[in-house]
């Protein structure tokens, strides 16, 4: 099979939610972005955001984490089905990353994939190129997140 005969062009499917609990935010912007608003709850209330909120990239990790575990479930249930799922692979890259409001400390995002499009590699008998979009809303249905992917789909 392939992705589009599973999710046809301009099909939205919801791939998970992911809740944004203050010490995880605090947690991972630590690591990876320590910015006064992602690590310190009391200087974030004197920042631009007014509160704590997950650094961005925190964001697009979380909608990462859900596409992975979906499309883990995805593969086992036509499997189970009978059917061959996409053999999905790596993703060459991105464009149009938007961070379009803050994920606050008790957010949870819903994050979601969005065919746009496919073309065969010329290159690569057999392979094709999906273009898909990808967003995130909070649960007040507001998007915080939006970026468009290439997904590499191989025989």
């Amino acid at each position: 099979m392939r992705l589009t005969e599973v999710y046809p062009v301009g099909q939205k499917v919801d791939i998970g939610t992911v809740h944004f609990a203050a010490e995880d935010i605090v947690r991972f912007a630590q690591r990876f972005d320590p910015q006064v608003f992602h690590v310190d709850a009391e200087a974030a209330k004197q920042s631009l955001f007014g509160g704590l909120c997950a650094s961005g990239w925190h964001t697009c990790a979380g909608w990462m984490r859900s596409y992975v575990s979906f499309f883990d479930a995805e593969e086992k249930r036509l499997r189970a089905e009978g059917k061959e799922p996409p053999k999905m692979g790596p993703s060459p890259g991105f464009k149009k990353l938007s961070w379009l409001r803050p994920v606050f400390a008790g957010d949870t995002i819903t994050y979601s994939v969005t065919p746009l499009g496919h073309r065969t590699l010329a290159s690569r008998p057999g392979w094709i190129m999906n273009q898909v979009l990808c967003e995130g809303v909070n649960q007040r249905g507001e998007p915080v997140v939006s970026f468009e992917s290439a997904i590499v789909e191989f025989a």
